[in-house]
């Protein structure tokens, strides 16, 4: 029997199946949660002029102690044309253009003024340059801001618009099919029979690719057929299929010989971590092929594993695995074998909570989960306080 291959190297061999997608010019409004594609360079310099960060007076700092003769004023928007001269000063507001010839500002809680007259009020006079955002503060034309493979995130789009961007290089969206398989499964809110159960796989993958960059494609639920699931397979337009159920080894499990028969080659199959082991990747025709196993909580662990950062890579990101951080355990926990665990736990002030059943059908047991508990292949038992590495997942 083959080995079990490990989780680190199952996700490599995977990013090594597909590079991403095309590129695409997109909107800066429609490119929330997409990827970078290309260095993104300001077009501009921010800020264009000296500007005020309060509001006050502009005044030459050569001029103190004062008094000065107000002559004008200065708004976002709406400048000073003139110039300042000596012993000037001109009423502005915070984001406005300092008027030429002004390099101070002073600002109004120390300031006094009668009419046209203005004089210093506060404890002290102000600092050279104070109040004031220089010119290129925050970047200047030509500067890198946002790198390929970086995540577009509301803070780098307001960063690109600023920076005179209209649309950003992405990549396309990701065409992602589901299938489920198996006779015993039938549509949520269906009359079940004696031996079917409501289908849930497919719903839970929509609701966890939902904030990523895709075109999701519902091939639905097919019979445990060899022949239906070879018909689907062979009609496949998508850049990621995702399969359900009939992994694993069983009379009834087909998902393997159809995509086989469809003409795909198989890249692995079975991953050392519980739960998920039978997980399988390959190729068929332009398409991975993820087929994950049956049970809802395998398709929940397999999906962060897998599946997101499959998608993430094919949409460009540098940094497409999911990350972990350090807790402490509320409990002790038993060795682990020759596979990964990546155990349903709570954060429970602060600390790590496993919960008492594992087995991989308890949807409450993952829906009262808020981390995964990540116990790598062959460690040795922990100590309630010992620290654990945790995915969050709520």
């Amino acid at each position: 029997m083959a080995a079990l291959l490990p989780v680190a190297e199952a996700q490599q061999r995977l990013f090594a199946l597909a590079l991403p997608v095309p590129e695409e010019p997109c909107p800066l409004a429609e490119a929330a949660g997409r990827w970078a594609s290309q260095d993104i360079a300001a077009l501009r310099i921010q800020p264009a002029a000296d500007l005020s960060s309060m509001d006050g007076y502009a005044i030459r700092f050569a001029d103190l102690p004062g008094p000065w003769e107000v002559i004008g004023q200065s708004a976002a928007g709406r400048g000073f044309a003139g110039e300042v001269r000596s012993g000037q000063a001109v009423r502005i507001f915070t984001g406005a253009p300092l008027p030429p010839g002004t390099d101070t500002i002073l600002v109004q809680e120390e300031a006094a003024r009668d009419g046209t007259r203005l004089m210093l009020a506060g404890e002290g006079p102000p600092r050279l340059g104070s109040s004031v955002r220089a010119r290129g503060l925050d970047f200047t034309e030509g500067d890198a801001l946002i790198r390929a493979g970086e995540r577009l995130t509301p803070a780098r789009l307001a960063l690109a618009a600023i920076a005179g961007h209209a649309a950003l290089p992405v990549r396309r969206k990701v065409r992602v099919a589901l299938l489920s398989t198996g006779d015993e499964l039938v549509p949520p809110g269906t009359p079940l029979g004696p031996d079917q159960i409501p289908e849930t796989n497919r719903l839970l993958l929509a609701a966890m690719l939902a904030e990523l960059p895709l075109d999701l494609i519902d091939l639905g639920i097919l019979p445990d057929r060899q022949d239906a699931l070879e018909t689907a397979f062979r009609a496949l337009d998508c850049d990621l299929l995702v399969t359900t159920g009939g992994a694993s080894v069983g009379d009834h499990d087909l998902v393997r010989p159809a995509l086989e028969a469809a003409g795909a080659a198989i890249d692995f199959w079975k991953v050392a971590l519980r739960p998920g082991k039978p997980v399988m990747a390959g190729r068929l025709g332009d398409a991975v092929v993820l087929g994950l196993p049956g049970n809802p909580v395998s398709v929940f662990a397999t999906t962060i594993l897998f599946v997101r950062p499959l998608i993430a890579h094919l949409a460009g990101a540098a940094d497409p695995l999911p990350r972990t951080r350090i807790v402490p355990l509320g409990e002790p926990l038993p060795a682990t074998g020759a596979r990964a665990d990546y155990l349903r736990a709570e954060l429970i002030d602060g600390r790590a909570h496993a919960a008492t059943i594992q087995d991989s059908s308890m949807l409450r047991t993952l829906a009262r989960a808020t981390c995964l508990i990540v116990r790598q292949a062959g460690a040795p038992e922990a100590k309630t306080g010992d620290s654990a590495e945790i995915l969050d997942i709520a």
